[in-house]
């Protein structure tokens, strides 16, 4: 087996979180090739595949709130996202299904760049948003505020809990919006307040990674071959058919002359027979 039948099999057996991570990097490693070496190439697939903070530019390109989260940007950026999605994940899918994972990704990157955009309306930094943060910090957020007591074992630190750890990174994101990266910083706040909506929400019965399921539920029932309907064979049957239908025959007169015979017999002896009933025996045994 070849490393790309390897890489095939891998992502048809593995779960959602392998599936995210090999879509993250079959989609970034292209990018970087063609930002190194097409660079006039790469500024005109930024304009369509980046979310730009403006706007217009936005809501003229409503895919760009989806396709910015699977774009990154550099190597080390990719990595270390790669890595904290994959932490985030496991502790999210200990309580919740992949669907709801799913679900919860797509939306926290959705909301992580409306908050994007939204808030360069005041800003006017006219910049773009590349990376799957805002994303994976819905995801990271939403475990801490479904579980926060639970500990993780982190080298050199020891036992942590999970709140603890959300809480830093938030708090990091926080003082470095007016640092630098301000937009980028605020999508990752975005996401995390949209992790923790999502469990609250959730708490109360309303699930949102339900618009998610439905609309990729309905769109790989579109797509996928439609099964005839398999023919249904009826099964009757026809002796209790016949029963129901056609009274049961009285049973032959003859046979039960004889039967009525044959029992007197048993019971007095041949002799106990009239004459006529020995007639009778004698012309049915001829």
């Amino acid at each position: 087996m070849n490393i790309l039948d390897d890489f095939k099999l891998q992502y048809k057996t593995g779960d959602i979180t392998q599936k995210l991570i090999f879509w993250n990097v079959g989609i970034a490693i292209p990018f970087f090739v063609v930002k190194s070496f097409f660079p006039d190439l790469f500024e005109v697939l930024k304009t369509w595949i980046c979310l730009h903070s403006s706007f217009i530019d936005a809501l003229t390109k409503p895919w760009t709130f989806i396709t910015y989260a699977f774009l990154h940007a550099d190597f080390w950026h990719l990595l270390f996202n790669m890595i904290v999605l994959n932490f985030s994940s496991r502790l999210f899918l200990t309580y919740f299904t992949q669907k709801q994972f799913f679900g919860l990704y797509l939306l926290g990157a959705i909301f992580a760049g409306l908050v994007f955009v939204l808030t360069d309306l005041f800003l006017q930094s006219n910049t773009i948003l590349v990376g799957a943060s805002g994303a994976i910090m819905a995801v990271l957020i939403a475990a801490a505020t479904y579980s926060p007591l639970s500990e993780i074992r982190l080298l050199l630190i020891g036992n942590v809990k999970l709140w603890h750890i959300a809480l830093v990174l938030f708090v990091l994101d926080l003082i470095q919006v007016p640092m630098s990266n301000t937009g980028g910083h605020l999508a990752h706040i975005g996401g995390s307040l949209f992790g923790f909506l999502y469990i609250k929400l959730l708490q109360n019965g309303t699930d949102l990674s339900k618009i998610v399921s439905n609309v990729s539920d309905y769109f790989v029932s579109l797509f996928s071959p439609r099964k005839a309907t398999p023919f249904k064979k009826v099964h009757r049957n026809v002796n209790q058919q016949t029963q129901t239908k056609t009274p049961k025959p009285q049973k032959d007169i003859t046979q039960q002359q004889i039967d009525e015979i044959l029992d007197k017999i048993s019971k007095s002896g041949y002799d106990s027979l009239t004459k006529e009933e020995k007639e009778f025996l004698f012309k049915v045994g001829k």
